[in-house]
């Protein structure tokens, strides 16, 4: 008996007294990914790369906005959506004591404006994310970026169409000689 107790004495207290105090969790540990809708520009990279479907957006026409959400509820914790957020606006934290009474305290949502194409006024991106491709550019020393922001805020189609010669200026004669 007394050697069992010389044991117990000499390997010290296993247990932690977690209520009372947390545990520490190591500094790779991947908790509840933390959205900042601030940092964040709409690309839709995260909810691209998220396997469980935890993140999803909708286009909101009659509010003009893209409407972003997580379920934290579907989240496997993986991390995909931090790898590829190219604004670093989705962090994973420490947190790991997510227990909660209602299903939609589970929900986090972000609605971003849209931006409307100069031409056909149809909605085509994040006005936010435009803006950010221009800031990008200008950051990288291009003096011209804010000058076109009209092409920047025209969508690919109507881009398309601008790009297009009519066919009366079209000069098929000199094709059909060299065919010739």
């Amino acid at each position: 008996m007394f050697t069992f107790i010389k044991k117990v004495l000499k390997t010290g207290v296993a247990t932690e007294s977690y209520p009372l105090t947390p545990i520490e969790v190591d500094k790779n540990f991947r908790g509840k990914p933390e959205h900042n809708p601030q940092q964040c520009v709409g690309c839709a990279a995260c909810v691209n790369a998220c396997p469980s479907n935890a993140l999803s957006v909708e286009t909101n026409l009659a509010g003009k906005t893209l409407d972003w959400q997580f379920n934290l509820g579907r989240c496997i914790f993986c991390g995909r959506c931090e790898e590829v957020c190219p604004t670093a606006a989705i962090t994973l934290s420490q947190q790991y004591e997510l227990a909660v009474w209602k299903k939609e305290d589970f929900l986090q949502k972000s609605s971003f404006p849209l931006c409307y194409c100069r031409s056909c006024q149809r909605p085509f991106a994040v006005q936010k994310e435009i803006d950010y491709a221009i800031a990008i550019l200008q950051h990288n020393g291009d003096k011209r970026a804010e000058m076109h922001r009209d092409s920047f805020e025209t969508c690919p189609e109507c881009k398309r169409q601008q790009g297009l010669v009519s066919s009366d200026r079209i000069d098929l004669t000199r094709h059909m000689r060299e065919a010739s």
